[in-house]
C-alpha cells in the first residue's frame, strides 16, 4: 500500500491510473444514484477490460457493504492516490506479488470475515483481466516529483 499512497497519478502506470479512475467513477456513480457498471462499461470496453467489469463491480459492492471501515476515495479530479485507493491497488497486485495467504491476511484487516473468500476470488479475476488487457499494475516511478 505504501508504494501507492499519496503518489501523484502521473507517477503510476496506465493500469494503476485505470483502476483509480474506475474506483472514483464507481463511487461517483453511486453518489448520484446511478448504476456504476452501466456507466463504467464504455471505458472498460475501450481498455479491453470488459471481462473485468463484473468482478470490479462485485469487489466495489463487497467493499461498500463489508468493509471494516468507511472507505474514502478522492474526487475524480484529484491528482494523488488516497489511502484506501492505495489499499485496493495493493490488494489487486498482492495476489501476484505475495500470493493468496498474504493477501488473505491483508483482507482480514479490510473486510468482514464472511467476505474474505469472495474478495480473494474477485481480486483474482480482476488481476487476470488486467493481465489479459496488458495493463496489470506495476511499480510506481521511484521518487516522483512531489508538488505539495
Amino acid at each position: 500500500m505504501y508504494k501507492y499512497v499519496d503518489r501523484p497519478l502521473s507517477s503510476l502506470d496506465e493500469g494503476c491510473r485505470f483502476l483509480v479512475w474506475s474506483m472514483r467513477a464507481w463511487v461517483t456513480a453511486i453518489g448520484h444514484k446511478r448504476c456504476p457498471a452501466q456507466l463504467l462499461a464504455p471505458a472498460f470496453a475501450r481498455w479491453r477490460m470488459i471481462g473485468g467489469l463484473q468482478p470490479f463491480h462485485r469487489a466495489m459492492v463487497l467493499l461498500n457493504r463489508d468493509a471494516l471501515d468507511t472507505l474514502a476515495f478522492c474526487p475524480m479530479g484529484c491528482s494523488h492516490v488516497s489511502e484506501h485507493e492505495a489499499v485496493i491497488l495493493e490488494l489487486i497486485t498482492s495476489l501476484r506479488d505475495r500470493g493468496p495467504t498474504a493477501t488473505r491476511e491483508t483482507l482480514d484487516l479490510v473486510v468482514t470475515e464472511e467476505s474474505v473468500g469472495d474478495m480473494l476470488e474477485t481480486l483474482s479475476k480482476i488481476g487476470a483481466a488486467l493481465a489479459i488487457a496488458g495493463i496489470f499494475p506495476g511499480e510506481p516511478v521511484a521518487n516522483p516529483g512531489r508538488s505539495h
